[in-house]
């Protein structure tokens, strides 16, 4: 029983410590899936230049998209004419961090962590990007499979057609009601001189109302997305992400995994642990908690967080069906060998520049004043409301499934 209750003690500060941090990137999140339309990753992305393999890489990286999610949006980008390597730097980059998991990076992990995850994860795209342009394919030419695609949007520009045609028969019916006698015409204009200043003020009224309307609808169009679609997205695998870790610091001894050092087998495992995975950046990090906890290097660590989040059973099954096997395998061993690579060097800085300091190993929450851990509390409180909210979404849509229609009677 004793055991129960530290797992629900080590859960409940994984989840204070990261509710604070997780609520920030969530909104930073909504705010630039606003203000970043589609339209822009396609222009930038277009070419097979190494120039556009970055741009896909640094651009990619903040955006908040999981590796589940990052799928559709990369197979419109290549449908959409996005190269090759371009749309693999973009698979790489984007799961691999985004600015949600660099500030519980920062909570959970710690700083040194917060600022090698984004540099390792734009730098890895990049070669990976690299490796397809001078290794794949020489024929880049998009899967013709998009044919619902390109369908979709010809019925779309077809309908503005049909409702113009529409809209110009009811015009030459209300054109003779419109048409007033001359003498109506010469009595109105006075009216509208006298009105034109009167006019101009509303307009101006109506321009500032317009303008914060947008502003609030757009404000909410954020706090619907971060506080919905996006955290729907990760709720499940960050909440199974730090159950683990709690059960990890609770039942796992510290020098348990520790049996495989901290070169290279160490961190093929952790690569081959990850590879397969459905889970996002957010949700690895408690989970990484857990490893550095049960004594595992920072480098190894590393290595998880870069190859578990770029990589799962369905976004490899994409690039086989889009880009071809050899497009996959310089996929994978992309992501594994440069993973090892930054978990090599992070090692390197650790121990040569004395960066242990820089690494949390352990909650910290008891080190801040009582009014920080009163912030902490509220955030978890709120974090904990909003899943509280989208569990019961899910279950009322379940229950609505189920329940016969009533229109059969």
């Amino acid at each position: 029983m004793s055991d129960i209750i530290l797992l629900g003690q080590n859960f409940l500060a994984l989840f204070m410590e990261s509710a604070p941090w997780l609520l920030l990137g969530l909104f930073v999140a909504g705010v630039m899936h606003e203000l970043v339309p589609v339209s822009f990753l396609e222009r930038h992305m277009g070419s097979n230049s190494i120039g556009s393999i970055s741009k896909a890489a640094v651009i990619g990286a903040p955006l908040p998209l999981c590796s589940c999610g990052v799928i559709p949006a990369a197979l419109g980008l290549r449908r959409s004419g996005a190269s090759k390597s371009s749309t693999i730097s973009f698979l790489v980059s984007t799961p691999e961090t985004g600015v949600d998991s660099v500030s519980v990076s920062y909570a959970l992990l710690g700083p040194l962590f917060a600022i090698i995850r984004p540099i390792a994860a734009v730098a890895s795209a990049i070669y990976a990007g690299i490796m397809v342009k001078v290794f794949g394919d020489s024929d880049d030419k998009v899967n013709k499979t998009a044919e619902p695609v390109s369908s979709c949007c010809e019925s779309e520009t077809t309908k503005p057609v049909e409702s113009a045609s529409c809209c110009s028969t009811k015009a030459e019916v209300a054109q003779p009601s419109s048409c007033c006698s001359s003498s109506q015409k010469e009595s109105g204009n006075h009216s509208l001189n006298a009105n034109s200043t009167s006019a101009e003020h509303t307009d101006h009224s109506l321009n500032a109302f317009s303008s914060f309307s947008n502003a609030a609808e757009s404000a909410a169009r954020v706090a619907r997305y971060a506080s919905g679609k996006l955290l729907e997205d990760i709720v499940v695998w960050l909440l199974i992400g730090l159950a683990l870790a709690a059960a990890i610091k609770t039942w796992v001894p510290t020098d348990f995994l520790t049996q495989w050092g901290d070169g290279l087998v160490a961190m093929l495992v952790m690569a081959f642990i990850g590879i397969p995975m459905y889970i996002c950046a957010t949700a690895s990090t408690p989970l990484a908690v857990g490893f550095l906890a049960a004594g595992l290097s920072p480098g190894a660590i590393l290595v998880f967080l870069m190859a578990g989040p770029a990589t799962n059973i369905s976004t490899m099954g994409m690039i086989k069906q889009e880009m071809g096997l050899k497009t996959l395998a310089l996929y994978l061993f992309s992501v594994v060998s440069a993973s090892i690579a930054f978990g090599y060097l992070l090692n390197y800085l650790v121990s040569a520049m004395s960066l242990q300091g820089l690494i949390q190993t352990q909650s910290a929450l008891h080190e801040h004043g009582g009014g920080v851990q009163v912030a902490y509390a509220l955030s978890a409180i709120i974090l904990g409301a909003l899943m509280l909210r989208i569990g019961i979404n899910k279950l009322m849509q379940y229950r609505h499934t189920q329940t016969p229609s009533s229109c059969c009677h």
